[in-house]
């Protein structure tokens, strides 16, 4: 049955074009990630990363699975789509305070999000060139300690004691490394399938699987008679925990609480309508896995920058404090998420539009009064709503560093198999599968639809 579904996605050849399209911009986000910064040799640096870290959780890590890989390696792409993530976090925050751009946004949509767009550009490649400026000089302290990740032509090339090629190099490189992933997620978004900049996240994790696996077969000992650091009940506990993460993930992007509506009687053209019943549906996640994907990249942001300061400084001294596993983190990282939560939903929920339009449509919900009255009920009911989705959000996202303190298990382990990676790859997916539904349903096919309905995923 899926096997025909598939049949069916690929016989529409708009369809067929946009996730061939995503595919192929995928593919080439996944070569740029082994694409070394000129000059810098990958193989060391990552062994002198995996040396650093000595088999403990940091936000480091995290950021190179964000990355697919590309931070520990050096490589064009090892910022990611962090910089961009953190623009949209910055611009979003712009557009609720000043109300020029709210304006923009709700009297011309489309002028408005090309305004917020641009805006969104300048700002990733104002981050980008800052983080990657430090991350030139975190790689310097780097080859003090451990020589032969720089060549030294590049660090010889100096002027006033500064060895400006190398700066320059870096930040040229990883920059257009960014804003070339960035203007692949928005090529992604227009033309392909799914929400890009998900995608491009989602690929980077997915891409940590093989290593995982590899993982786990060493921690079971397999080849010994001895106990494995990981055991087959623990590694039973995490499939069960994978597959309950999976299934809360998908309950809750298609969870919704359905308000009920009546139509009084209304005049169409020359003929008097009978009132109707309908609902609106307030989904429970509103912003989908946005806030976990704003609350992560923060988080990274903070430390990246504080790692490549220096412990020194007291941004550094905080980029400690936040190592992943300690309560400081655990605490901070659910704030985020329920902060982003409801202020993304604040952003693009609008009760008072939906009341008035509900008004002019001569529909009300039995026992509120139209007008006011409606629009504090519903933005009461969503707040409820919305506080219920952001508290299993960030306990899913917490989940590994709860389970991996219990059963004593590897971080990378249990950070794939629960908790913010499987999130988001489940979110992408989810999100991908919609669109490829509402194609499907446009051009009239059955796709992943049975007898007229649609089948549960």
């Amino acid at each position: 049955m899926m096997v025909e579904a598939f049949r069916r996605v690929f016989r529409i050849p708009e369809l067929r074009a946009r996730i061939l399209f995503t595919l192929l911009m995928l593919v080439v986000c996944r070569i740029g990630v082994f694409i070394p910064v000129p000059g810098v040799n990958g193989e060391i640096a990552e062994n002198y990363f995996k040396h650093l870290t000595g088999g403990g959780q940091n936000l480091f890590q995290l950021v190179d699975i964000f990355s697919g890989g590309a931070f520990a390696q050096m490589t064009i792409m090892a910022l990611g789509v962090v910089p961009n993530i953190s623009a949209s976090i910055i611009m979003q925050l712009v557009t609720a305070l000043l109300p020029s751009f709210q304006r923009d946004l709700r009297e011309n949509p489309e002028v408005g999000r090309r305004k917020l767009g641009k805006w969104t550009r300048v700002v990733t490649l104002i981050l980008a060139c800052i983080q990657s400026g430090v991350f030139a000089k975190y790689a310097i302290q780097m080859n003090n300690s451990n020589p032969g990740i720089i060549v030294d032509q590049l660090l010889n090339v100096q002027a006033f004691g500064f060895p400006w090629l190398f700066f320059l190099v870096v930040m040229l490189t990883m920059t257009t490394g960014t804003l070339f992933l960035m203007w692949i997620g928005e090529r992604i978004t227009e033309k392909g399938i799914g929400n890009g900049i998900s995608l491009i996240i989602a690929v980077g994790i997915l891409s940590s699987l093989p290593s995982m696996i590899g993982s786990i077969l060493k921690q079971l000992n397999l080849d010994s008679q001895e106990t494995g650091q990981l055991t087959f009940s623990s590694l039973v506990v995490l499939f069960g925990i994978f597959v309950l993460v999976i299934v809360a993930t998908i309950l809750l992007n298609q969870g919704q609480r359905r308000i009920s509506l009546q139509y009084a009687r209304r005049v169409v053209g020359r003929k008097e309508v009978q009132g109707g019943n309908s609902y609106i549906p307030l989904k429970v996640t509103y912003a989908g896995v946005i806030p976990v994907i704003f609350a992560s990249s923060l988080l990274m942001f903070i430390a990246a920058i504080g790692q490549f300061i220096g412990v020194g400084s007291w941004i550094g001294t905080l980029a400690n404090w936040l190592s992943p596993g300690s309560w400081l983190y655990t605490s901070v990282f659910v704030l985020l998420i329920l902060f982003f939560t409801y202020f993304w939903t604040a952003t693009q929920f609008h009760p008072e539009q939906i009341a008035s339009d509900m008004k002019k449509n001569g529909a009300f919900i039995p026992g509120i009064r139209q007008g006011k009255p409606t629009q504090d009920y519903l933005e009461a009911v969503m707040n409820r709503v919305t506080l219920i989705g952001a508290g299993c959000l960030a306990f899913i996202a917490i989940l590994p560093t709860i389970v991996g303190k219990i059963l004593e298990v590897d971080h990378t382990i249990s950070y794939f198999f629960g908790g913010t990676a499987l999130l988001i790859l489940v979110g992408s997916v989810l999100d991908t599968m919609k669109q490829i539904e509402s194609h499907l349903l446009m051009k009239r096919y059955d796709g992943f639809m049975k007898r007229g309905r649609v089948r549960g995923r």
